[in-house]
């Protein structure tokens, strides 16, 4: 069966994902909700960068896309003024919806309970699904699946290796900047609001009662003069977010952003030599360890929501997570 899938918001990651979408032989593209007046009239294939024309262009206008009623929208608009706003509209209209614009949804017991009744309200109006998705399956899936091959479990953590020397990660990282000056990412709040909801998700799915979660950082200065960043100023930055049980940190997920693969060699190191990539570990009897390499943040959200997206059509209405939904995977991507 093919089913019938928008866009909307096209941002890095919503650019990704119509680039998944398009390419994907179950789905046919709907229509493109533009979140930058610059990409309205533009056309799809243009903005994922893939590809001849795909004969649609992205509008400003939400009204466009629903009216053709399609069965699922990816919404990655996170930096809209009432993200909540937009996917009680989708849902509403009958519309299944798989984002990641609202982190906090990862977890739906634990987060805002009068955004969770809301969010069921719309759901249950369109008899439609809501999927909200953590970036990729190392953050959820994977480290569930190692544990399962244990007789005790001690603890898990989860890692992320990043190596960035661009302005943008002194915009995200606060690389170039003072040591002492505490960089946006990792602002009080920020990393617990992000990645707290995957701690409590998977602390649910481990039967742990968490007491509490707690956001770490500490941050490295650059070695010498690198680039457009001066000896002394910020070029490492790692950043944790822990759930804890009776004091002890037990499930973990953390963040190594260096400028150069040489700073902070005191840090986690990537796997196998590389500058990038992702570490799941598994403290237990037996233990674990998986090293990973694979896509950015962004594209891998992207490519995980479009595989979504036939779960999310077929999912019973309600607000769901990857671990109450089967498995999607590449399936019709082998060819």
């Amino acid at each position: 069966m093919s089913y019938l899938v928008g866009q909307w918001g096209t941002g890095s990651v919503g650019r990704s994902a119509l680039g998944a979408l398009l390419g994907h032989p179950d789905l046919e593209l709907a229509g493109v909700v533009a979140t930058d007046p610059r990409h309205a009239g533009v056309d799809a294939a243009e903005l994922a960068g893939s590809g001849r024309p795909a004969g649609i262009r992205a509008t400003e206008d939400p009204a466009a896309l629903l009216a053709r009623r399609p069965h699922v929208v990816c919404h990655t608009d996170s930096r809209a003024r009432d993200v909540a706003g937009e996917l009680c509209r989708i849902l509403e209209a009958g519309t299944g919806v798989v984002s990641d614009a609202l982190p906090s949804l990862v977890h739906p017991p634990s987060a805002d309970r009068a955004l969770v009744r809301r969010l069921r309200s719309a759901c249950a109006t369109g008899g439609a699904a809501c999927l909200t998705l953590a970036p990729g399956p190392v953050d959820d899936v994977l480290p569930l699946l190692l544990s399962g091959g244990c007789r005790r479990v001690h603890g898990v953590t989860i890692t992320r290796f990043t190596c960035e020397d661009d302005p943008e990660a002194g915009d995200r990282f606060g690389f170039g900047g003072p040591l002492g000056h505490r960089p946006p990412i990792v602002r009080p709040g920020g990393p617990r609001r992000t990645w707290g909801p995957v701690v409590r998700l998977l602390a649910e799915h481990l039967a742990v009662p968490l007491d509490d979660v707690r956001e770490t950082y500490e941050s490295c200065p650059a070695p010498d003069d690198a680039g457009h960043v001066a000896k002394g100023t910020l070029a490492g930055l790692r950043f944790q977010v822990s759930g804890l049980l009776r004091g002890r940190p037990v499930i973990t997920v953390e963040h190594v952003a260096r400028l150069r693969a040489d700073i902070a060699p005191h840090w986690p190191a990537p796997p196998s030599g590389g500058t990038e990539g992702h570490r799941v570990e598994i403290d237990g009897e037996p233990p674990w360890r998986m090293d990973l390499a694979g896509p950015g943040a962004a594209e891998s959200a992207a490519l995980r929501m479009a595989s979504a997206v036939t779960a999310v059509a077929e999912a019973p209405p309600g607000l769901h997570t990857p671990l109450t939904l089967p498995a999607f995977s590449g399936r019709r991507r082998l060819r």
